[in-house]
């Protein structure tokens, strides 16, 4: 058995698939098993891994079914105890995996951690935002504005998605939002301070490019956690704060467009969630 399994989900990334295969089979450590999950890419995919079919498994769709599902059959599949995740458009630095599997030999109590990243927007280098700068430690509370994890950064222990659960399949996009709001609501994640992760943006593919409104579902996804009975008192109280946020925001959008009843519903729904939630306390 390998230490890390290397979940890598693509759909119709021929073109930038291999870079990503060829920067884990570069890492300084060695003791992996790499999973590709094709999520039924219709361009070329499938030719541009045959050149790694010795190094990788290949796990292929029939149908194109979302990135969840494709991470989630990764996970299904796979045979380590380390897990780590890298998007088929972003790309590793050699020293990432030792860096990260040196630091779970080091913190055997640690569950969860990433590494920082180089950010690359249209073909050039940009430095994030303020708000983007990743916290370590217990962070529930600033990842409700916004995802301070980044699947490709990530590594985690499988002994901790089998107590939190994998990826939400019914949604779209936010899905790793999601997943990281029941973690980091019982467990730390802890920051490796090395760039170690080139994390490329701005392509017309990109999730994050294709779904107007993601808001909405970062809202449901604080909808569901808010039903799990995971949260304490404070970061119930946190949850309600920010939601009253993105739904304003959100419903205020829909007003603009002309969606007069969605917006309603958005901008009256944090008082309708308060009053459930006390009313069930």
């Amino acid at each position: 058995m390998t230490d890390v399994s290397v979940i890598i989900p693509t759909f119709n990334r021929a073109d930038r698939v291999p870079r990503a295969v060829s920067s884990v089979l570069s890492q300084t450590f060695t003791d992996y098993e790499i999973i590709v999950v094709d999520d039924g890419s219709d361009d070329k995919t499938r030719d541009s891994l045959a050149q790694f079919l010795d190094n990788i498994r290949h796990i292929p769709h029939l149908k194109n079914l979302g990135v969840s599902a494709a991470r989630n059959s990764g996970i299904k599949a796979s045979r380590s105890p380390l897990i780590a995740f890298l998007d088929s458009d972003d790309y590793w630095l050699p020293e990432k995996l030792d860096a990260q599997v040196k630091f779970f030999r080091d913190n055997p109590e640690a569950v969860a951690c990433q590494t920082k990243e180089i950010w690359i927007r249209n073909g050039h280098r940009v430095n994030p935002r303020k708000k983007h700068f990743k916290p370590s430690g217990y962070i529930f509370e600033p990842s409700l504005k916004l995802c301070l994890i980044s699947p490709s950064a990530v590594m985690l222990r499988r002994s901790l998605l089998d107590k939190v659960g994998l990826f939400d399949e019914e949604l779209p996009v936010c899905e790793d939002y999601d997943l990281w709001l029941r973690i980091t609501c019982r467990y730390p994640i802890h920051l490796i301070n090395q760039n170690l992760t080139v994390k490329e943006g701005g392509g017309p593919d990109q999730l994050s490019s294709s779904r107007s409104g993601m808001d909405r579902f970062r809202i449901k996804a604080m909808l569901k956690i808010l039903k799990s009975d995971r949260l304490s008192r404070d970061q119930v109280r946190a949850v309600l704060r920010e939601l009253e946020v993105k739904c304003r925001i959100y419903g205020q959008g829909c007003l603009k467009r002309g969606k007069r009843e969605e917006g309603d519903y958005y901008l009256q729904l944090p008082e309708s969630v308060k009053i459930d939630y006390y009313r069930h306390e």
